[in-house]
């Protein structure tokens, strides 16, 4: 959320990027995007309301709005698979969320390293 050339300290707090407006969708949430800081491998998607990013920011713990249960979790919770913070990032259009994480073992509930892991699609290419 830096401009290029700024210094850290210019960024604005969680509490001012709500302030200035992100784009909730109609159940108040943004997908998030989980980036492993290292690598740059794509991970998950997930989803935050507007808690889920104050204690993100607050706690440096990856924290998402579960949609089939209703209910905020903390990734790594029972798993032990954690997500430490190291960027949080709003996009352009202020309507998606990039997490760059420390990721502590598989990112995938189904103990993959992500949730793209083993489901590419073949992509045929035809020229015109």
């Amino acid at each position: 959320m830096t401009a290029p050339g700024s210094s850290p300290s210019a960024r604005p707090t969680i509490e001012d990027v709500l302030a200035s407006g992100i784009a909730f969708n109609a159940d108040g949430l943004v997908p998030v995007v989980v980036q492993e800081h290292t690598t740059r491998a794509v991970l998950m998607l997930a989803w935050m309301d507007a808690e889920a990013l104050r204690r993100t920011a607050r706690t440096g713990r990856a924290t998402y709005w579960s949609r089939s249960r209703g209910e905020y979790w903390v990734k790594g919770e029972t798993s032990g698979h954690v997500q430490h913070v190291r960027v949080l990032a709003l996009d352009c259009d202020a309507d998606t969320v990039l997490l760059e994480v420390d990721q502590t073992g598989p990112a995938c509930h189904t103990n993959t390293a992500t949730c793209f892991t083993g489901r590419e699609i073949d992509v045929r290419h035809t020229e015109p």
